[in-house]
């Protein structure tokens, strides 16, 4: 028993920092999903692109700095791709994300030229540093920049769009461009989280993207069943809080003897369903007993009672 605590308390660090790692892809979700109400599917190859592009170019003796902002900038191409298909060729969201997936699979094997590309005794930029306190200092500044992007005029436009996009196109604003914006910067994090994983992991890998849409609503939900939904810069906070709890909750689970490492994606349907389940559960047994609470006063009132209130005869 005293062992296995030991050994749960020594593997949290890790797990905080790969939440921290996956934490800002879940940003990118969370842009996408809560702030623009867009079904972006492209996540998925975009974490791969950046992945690829910054093994590729670390590999081929660029600065790891160089190689990441270069994979962002891969990210916010590839977004803005998918955000012209659906405002400039008026293609359903959706199914936007859905082609822009399948192309971005071809332009990564184009990218990485191999299944997987090694980062393995080559300079990164976790070289030397650790990967946790690293992360710590790139997620408090992503925080913040955001916090401050979404109170500028085109932060608060982007918000409005989400909440309605008639409203806000009434009052001149152009819905294009806001979602371009969106989409574009959405999968730009989300391509700095594969290429920060790629340089952490020791390798970049054409497969590294699978799954990521469930993992990142599955940060954004668990964050907002922890923190709620508040002001901007808390909801930003409450999804990297959701990505390291995220990350706590599956290292906890593989501590359970018949279940293995292949599993990763049953548990995390499973940590979705429940986080999905929970709150409106609590919704419901709320709602319930406040129209019994109503119905005992209506019962109690004096219609019902018998009493003459009014004082007449």
């Amino acid at each position: 028993m005293f062992s296995t605590l030991l050994e749960l308390l020594a593997s949290t660090p890790k797990a905080i920092e790969l939440g921290l790692l996956y934490g800002l892809m879940a940003l990118g979700v969370y842009i996408t999903f809560r702030i623009l109400d867009f079904p972006d599917l492209t996540v998925d190859q975009s974490f791969t692109t950046g992945g690829a592009i910054a093994a590729v170019m670390i590999t081929a003796g660029h600065a790891p700095w160089v190689a990441t902002l270069a994979a962002f900038g891969g990210g916010v191409a590839a977004g803005a791709c998918t955000g012209l298909l659906h405002t400039k060729g008026k293609i359903n969201g959706l199914l936007s994300g859905i082609l822009m997936m399948i192309a971005l699979y071809s332009i990564n094997m184009r990218i990485l030229k191999a299944p997987n590309v090694s980062l393995i005794n080559t300079d990164t930029l976790f070289t030397g540093a650790s990967p946790l306190y690293f992360m710590l200092i790139i997620s408090f500044a992503v925080i913040l920049l955001l916090d401050v992007f979404f109170k500028t005029n085109l932060g608060l436009a982007l918000r409005a769009t989400g909440d309605n996009e008639r409203m806000i196109r009434s009052f001149g604003a152009n819905t294009d461009t806001t979602k371009l914006v969106g989409i574009s910067l959405s999968n730009g994090l989300v391509a700095l989280s594969g290429a920060f994983i790629a340089q952490q992991s020791g390798f970049a890998d054409i497969s590294m993207g699978i799954g990521m849409i469930v993992i990142g609503l599955a940060s954004v939900i668990i964050g907002e069943a922890i923190i709620g939904k508040r002001s901007i810069f808390w909801a930003i906070v409450s999804v990297i809080l959701g990505s390291v709890v995220y990350r706590i909750v599956v290292m906890l689970a593989y501590r359970i003897e018949w279940l293995e490492t292949s599993d990763l994606k049953i548990i995390t349907a499973v940590i979705v369903i429940l986080a999905l389940l929970i709150p409106s559960t609590q919704r419901k047994i709320k709602q319930k007993k406040m129209a019994k609470k109503r119905t005992a006063d209506l019962l109690t009132g004096p219609e019902y009672t018998g009493k003459n209130v009014g004082g007449g005869l």
